[in-house]
């Protein structure tokens, strides 16, 4: 296989697409920078596709057009690691997302490799090669990108189709292929790269803390911010931070002298902002609280506690003999919500459910008992304890 090839003319970008026209899989990789912007700026792509591999320069093409086409043909199968920030970057560049995808990660995950293993951890331990990642913080707007850096970028899809076919078959020989395919489906929808500004307040923490009438006012603050950082391309942390926003919704300024002695606001972002915020903090006292108000739950009773560690107990024992790592079936969050009476929960459905669910919950409604055995733990009908 050759090195690489770097892209960075839409001659060479139509040669390699010409080349590779008879490929039907392809191994995406993306590079980007965030932190001084709302959205992902997109510094370079790096496809693989059969023995062909390059590293496309989006910030000196500037029509994408053709390989956006190529990677959202029905026909081409997309293989990524840890895929939903690339997707989310290509949708903000393309408008489109590529399907169907294979991500070897979550693949990994339903293999027995660990929940969330890393890409060069994956190809260390599938392909005993070890991978050099000392340029995982390198400035990719840098132009011209150092060799390294280069090299680097196009390690990250040259091992993709391996992983892809090993991971496959492991898939096979366990029985778990039915199981990939709802978990690559929310990767695809447009929902998830879409966020509504609406929604944004439900994504701070310490909503739930807030009282009805406060959250009515967060809610306006938080979408005004998400629409102001859009705008203006910036993070929305950049504008107003969000435990200022907590502040602002549970003790709302009534002028601007006010807004300008909160802690974390200076006198600038008053001068630009302040009085359409006044405004705003003014009309949502008067609006009505969002009608699903998040649920601010009681600490669990000692008695809660000790069924979430037994469930905790149980889920371990039944991840060691499937080969799973705990955290890809449930969260002790996920056993706090079942022990506390919740059923609608991604535990209770799918591969979930029958790996492990009905255990769980057989023994939350005492249908089964755990007990410790010399060959671990074991559960039991209730009746033979």
């Amino acid at each position: 296989m050759a090195a690489f090839e770097f892209i960075d003319t839409p001659g060479a970008l139509h040669r390699f697409l010409e080349r590779t026209a008879d490929e039907r899989v392809f191994a995406l990789d993306t590079e980007f920078i965030r932190e001084k912007t709302f959205y992902a700026k997109l510094c370079l792509v790096q496809v693989r596709a059969g023995e062909h591999i390059a590293c496309v320069d989006p910030l000196a093409i500037e029509n994408l057009e053709p390989l956006w086409e190529r990677l959202e043909a029905p026909e081409t199968l997309i293989l990524l690691h840890a895929g939903r920030q690339d997707l989310e970057v290509i949708f903000q560049a393309s408008g489109r997302i590529p399907e169907p995808v294979f991500d070897t990660q979550i693949a990994a995950a339903l293999c027995g490799y660990g929940d969330q293993v890393g890409y060069a951890a994956l190809v260390r331990t599938v392909l005993g090669i070890d991978l050099d990642k000392s340029m995982t913080r390198a400035d990719w707007a840098r132009r011209p990108l150092p060799p390294d850096a280069l090299d680097y970028a196009a390690e990250d899809v040259r091992y993709l189709h391996e992983l892809h076919d090993h991971l496959v078959e492991r898939l096979r020989g366990l029985g778990r292929e039915n199981w990939l395919t709802p978990e690559l489906a929310s990767l695809t929808d447009p929902a998830n790269y879409s966020p509504d500004a609406g929604d944004a307040w439900r994504r701070i923490r310490g909503a739930a803390r807030l009282k009805p009438k406060e959250v009515a006012i967060l809610k306006a603050l938080a979408e005004w911010r998400e629409q102001e950082a859009i705008r203006l391309d910036r993070p929305r942390q950049w504008l107003l931070k969000d435990d200022t926003l907590i502040f602002l919704a549970q003790r709302p300024p009534r002028n601007m002298a006010e807004l300008a002695a909160v802690r974390g606001i200076d006198e600038r972002f008053v001068g630009r902002n302040g009085e359409a915020l006044i405004h705003l903090i003014e009309h949502a006292k008067n609006a009505a609280p969002p009608e699903d108000l998040p649920v601010d739950k009681p600490r669990l009773t000692p008695g809660q506690e000790a069924q979430t560690d037994l469930l905790m107990a149980a889920l371990r024992a039944i991840a060691e003999d499937a080969a799973l790592a705990p955290a890809s079936i449930a969260s002790r969050k996920d056993l706090e919500r079942l022990v506390r009476g919740e059923r609608d929960l991604d535990l209770l459905h799918g591969w979930r459910l029958a790996a492990a669910g009905e255990r769980l919950l057989a023994v939350i409604e005492g249908r089964l008992a755990l007990a410790a055995t010399p060959e671990g733990l074991r559960f039991l009908p209730l009746s033979q304890q």
